[in-house]
């Protein structure tokens, strides 16, 4: 088993370089570019689910915080693939309950999820778009309450997140 988990480490840390390499396809004007990272994106999401059917959410106690971070950004990108999603998101949401996973990581991925079905996030991570230089978020369930939201799951107030994607 300590073989295998290892293994699964390295084929999970794998994946995520991969993401980062290919992530600049997302927003190609190329559809064939698009293509690529779709393909990656969904050969990733199918993986995660068959290692979540083994081994259930992979945490830092089980292949470290590199891989766990890994399995976080497969499932957040998995956006084709709802059924992946949920059930990343059901067993993160027990493993932060348990306390062996980020809370942060899963507001993040609740909020894509959420977006995904078409519902309104709750934290504000999810942007929908840049007007006139300033990041717009999807819409969220309760926007006055957001950077209340934000800081109980370590998420920085949304002024200072946005500042990321803001266009000069």
């Amino acid at each position: 088993m300590a073989h295998d988990v290892a293994a699964l480490a390295v084929e999970l840390t794998d994946m995520a370089a991969a993401d980062h390499q290919s992530a600049i396809r997302a927003n190609s004007d190329d559809p064939a570019e698009q293509l690529v990272w779709r393909r990656l994106t969904a050969r990733h999401g199918d993986r995660l689910g068959e290692i979540m059917d083994e081994y259930g959410w992979p945490t830092a106690e089980m292949v470290g915080e590199e891989a766990a971070r890994a399995a976080w950004l497969i499932a957040q990108h998995a956006d084709r693939q709802l059924d992946v999603q949920r059930r990343a998101l059901k067993l993160m949401q027990q493993a932060v309950s348990a306390g062996s996973a980020s809370p942060r990581e899963l507001a993040f991925l609740r909020d894509r999820t959420m977006v995904n079905e078409g519902r309104k996030q709750v934290y504000g991570t999810q942007i929908a778009g840049v007007t006139d230089g300033s990041p717009i978020p999807w819409p969220c369930e309760e926007p006055e309450r957001m950077d209340e939201l934000r800081a109980e799951a370590g998420i920085e107030p949304f002024d200072k997140y946005v500042t990321k994607f803001a266009m000069p």
